[in-house]
């Protein structure tokens, strides 16, 4: 995990890949803070189709992802011009369980708006403004 984040902090995606890949052929158990350093190096360097694919793999070996996993794979497809699958995620994010905060809708509207969706950005400001009101109405009501 140290090698793979050390290649992530110096932007080096496709040396923490080899590692991770090299890491799996010799047997060695990944983790969610494997995967999520490995996303992040592709985050960083805009390859969002590794990061998808690794999400993915994450998956598929039963590793459960976190908001911070999440986050790193919307900002992936963010800065790879990926606003469907940014939106996708957010809303996978909702399916499976896991919560969004701030980065999350900040990402993925920032995607949108990169890319000329800015109904598909306004969309999900009402959805942060929305779940804020609910939230504030039920703390009101427990207090």
């Amino acid at each position: 995990n140290a090698a793979i984040s050390a290649c992530e902090k110096a932007g080096e995606w496709k040396a923490a890949l080899q590692l991770f890949r090299t890491a799996t052929e010799h047997g060695l158990e990944s983790n969610s803070v494997t995967f999520s350093a490995v996303i992040s190096a592709c985050e960083k360097c805009c390859e969002w189709k590794n990061a998808l694919e690794l999400y993915h793999r994450m998956s598929h070996c039963k590793v459960e992802s976190g908001t911070i996993t999440f986050n790193a794979v919307i900002a992936a497809c963010e800065r790879g011009g990926a606003w469907e699958k940014a939106l996708q995620l957010v809303g996978m994010m909702a399916h499976v369980g896991v919560e969004s905060d701030t980065i999350t809708f900040n990402v993925a509207m920032n995607a949108c708006e990169q890319c000329g969706q800015r109904e598909n950005a306004m969309k999900l400001f009402r959805m942060i403004v929305q779940n804020e009101v609910k939230l504030a109405r039920l703390l009101r009501m427990l207090c």
